[in-house]
């Protein structure tokens, strides 16, 4: 949501209560809702992107909102939100059966993490850092 201090300027005050309405769409039972570090369109830290969808605010904690998140009805819970850069993105690109999850069968892409994003406070999230890459099934 790096577009989030503009985009209520484009898009209008009405048609903005409709986009970004990540938490609708997983209540509406979207299958999959797949998140991403698009860069150059996002950066390319995933955990920005990881911290922006469960909190919906910028790195230093603010939104165009103020400090409770831009739009925060829409916020994720964190297990969504890991879907949404795993098993949702690999949904999205037709792979599910072979990446987006540590299952037999499927190649064994992961990361070993400086701490539990799904534990540790918000403000954290982004300082995480990456300790290894594993990527079919070598460092």
């Amino acid at each position: 949501t790096s577009d989030m201090s503009y985009a209520e300027q484009r898009l209008g005050s009405d048609r903005i209560k409709g986009a970004y309405a990540w938490r609708s769409f997983i209540d509406a039972g979207v299958k999959a809702f797949p998140l991403s570090s698009d860069f150059p369109v996002e950066h390319v830290n995933p955990f920005l992107g990881f911290y922006a969808a469960v909190t919906r605010k910028w790195p230093n904690g603010d939104s165009p909102h103020g400090k409770g998140g831009w739009f925060p009805s829409q916020k994720l819970t964190r297990e969504e939100a890991l879907s949404g850069f795993t098993i949702d993105a690999a949904y999205a690109g037709f792979s599910e059966d072979i990446v987006g999850s540590i299952t037999k069968g499927k190649f064994a892409d992961f990361l070993v993490l400086d701490r539990d994003i799904m534990k540790v406070p918000e403000e954290e999230i982004i300082g995480t850092t990456v300790l290894a890459t594993i990527f079919g099934g070598r460092v």
